[in-house]
């Protein structure tokens, strides 16, 4: 992946990042405050070896304490040095309990000795230290070879005697707190990925392209600024979801061989992908066009295209499939937009054996010669198979897929059960994409939403919604990029 993609995969996944950084620093600045005060209380010895008479002896000799003095560290902290200490002071330990608390460090090239002890309590790190000062220069006294004339060939004098320290050594609240900002920091980073990787859920086109090669022949995003009328493209003629809905009917116009009436079937994997408001824009935007459009509701298990547009929808579709009626007697003309309706009709029992039957595909003949475009909204495809039968009818299916709503996997079953039925797939329309999955154009805002008053002027000026939106349709009628805009928030 390229940086952008890194930097994008930050965008979109900084909540988690954040929750879990913030978890971190929270965790390691609570484990800080609770942890015991502790003071290091230090004592310095110096080693010298004694009775040298030149130069040389004396060179021999700091050589020979050089290399004692390494092991006098370990004397340090053995039972010869911390048991007269513990008897000495009358503490409560035993010697490889008080060794934990008892560093000896030798700092490089010096013939020093530091001996540093840690306690909750300082003036007992101080007293320990000192007592411990005191014992090893005895016990080094005792262990260290006799001279010649008399005397030990090497001296232990106390530098420096332990002092009651005033603040504690730890913990260090800077120094942890700095480590767990980094902690943090990396961990962050790291579950912003991994919560990437383990996300299958379709959020953008970058998703769908994971999955399949159909192409996207638009974008809806989800817009709280946008009216929650179901039919937006008629209520709001000149907003930005209205251009989008143009942008996605061209984008289909380019489907299929010229000159031929299409019947396109208008589907989702699952229920609440928003494909029963895409098919009613869809068509609307269609008989704008001058289009001769008919629009199916097809979804014989929860029709919902006649209560969306304000039409009776008692008879329709199952109505004329069982012969009760004539087909001209339930089309029902929406508003004088050139747009027909033909509702489902009442919810039959046997919904798919109705859709694959002979007397649809009857029906659909009959529709794709007395119209130029068929729109059927069909029931989800992998609850059901009505949409699979009615794809293969019809000859070719627009999938909404819902951003955020369904997996990869539930869009490759759906997919998979089209092919498997013989059916084409036009393209697919992604729809209710979080703001910050799109690209946004830095003048979409300003230049598409017309507000009240200026509607209002055209409205004075005798300048249609309907004019205004096909003037727009010429200008953007060669552009082949989908826009990422919300038609409404209907959920079938």
């Amino acid at each position: 992946m390229a940086l952008r993609d890194y930097i994008d995969i930050l965008r979109r996944r900084w909540l988690a990042g954040l929750a879990v950084a913030l978890t971190v620093l929270a965790a390691t600045a609570g484990i800080t405050l609770l942890m015991p005060e502790k003071y290091t209380a230090t004592t310095r010895l110096f080693f010298a070896v004694q009775g040298t008479e030149s130069v040389t002896d004396l060179a021999q000799g700091s050589t020979f304490a050089e290399k004692q003095i390494t092991s006098y560290a370990q004397v340090a902290t053995s039972p010869l040095v911390l048991d007269p200490v513990i008897d000495g002071l009358h503490l409560d330990l035993s010697p490889a309990d008080l060794a934990k608390s008892v560093s000896a460090v030798v700092p490089t090239d010096t013939v020093i000795l530091e001996v540093s002890v840690v306690d909750e309590d300082p003036a007992q790190a101080t007293a320990i230290a000192n007592a411990i000062g005191t014992e090893l220069a005895r016990v080094v006294s005792q262990l260290s070879p006799e001279q010649q004339g008399g005397g030990q060939a090497v001296k232990a004098t106390i530098l420096q005697p332990a002092v009651v320290p005033v603040a504690p050594s730890s913990p260090d609240i800077a120094r942890n707190l700095a480590l767990g900002l980094v902690l943090a920091l990396l961990l962050g980073v790291f579950a912003a990925f991994l919560r990437n990787v383990l996300d299958t859920k379709i959020r953008s086109d970058a998703d769908l392209r994971s999955v399949t090669d159909a192409p996207l022949l638009g974008s809806i995003a989800f817009d709280e600024s946008v009216p929650t009328h179901p039919v937006v493209v008629a209520e709001e003629p000149l907003s930005a979801p209205s251009e989008a809905v143009r942008r996605l009917r061209t984008n289909l116009q380019f489907v299929g061989a010229p000159g031929q009436s299409k019947k396109v079937v208008i589907t989702s994997s699952v229920p609440g992908e928003g494909k029963t408001t895409t098919s009613i824009n869809l068509a609307v935007s269609l008989a704008d066009a001058g289009a001769k459009v008919i629009l199916v509701d097809a979804d014989l298990r929860r029709p919902a295209v006649a209560e969306y547009m304000g039409l009776e929808g008692a008879a329709g579709l199952t109505t004329v499939l069982i012969g009760k009626v004539e087909l001209a007697d339930v089309i029902q003309p929406w508003r004088s937009s050139g747009l027909d309706i033909l509702p489902s009709g009442q919810v039959p029992p046997n919904p798919s054996e109705l859709l694959g039957s002979p007397a649809m595909a009857v029906l659909l003949d009959q529709l794709g010669e007395s119209y130029d475009v068929v729109l059927l909204d069909s029931a989800p495809l992998l609850p059901v198979t009505d949409a699979a039968i009615l794809t293969k009818l019809a000859g070719g299916a627009l999938v909404v897929v819902g951003a955020d709503r369904i997996h990869r996997r539930q869009l490759e079953d759906a997919l998979e059960a089209l092919a498997t039925a013989g059916a084409e797939v036009h393209g697919l329309a992604l729809n209710k994409v979080a703001k910050r999955d799109t690209q946004p154009y830095a003048y979409h805002g300003g230049y598409y939403r017309a507000s009240a008053s200026d509607r209002a002027t055209d409205s004075a000026g005798d300048s249609r919604p309907s004019e205004a939106a096909d003037q727009s349709d010429a200008t953007y009628a060669a552009s082949e990029e989908s826009s990422a805009v919300t038609v409404g928030r209907g959920g079938r």
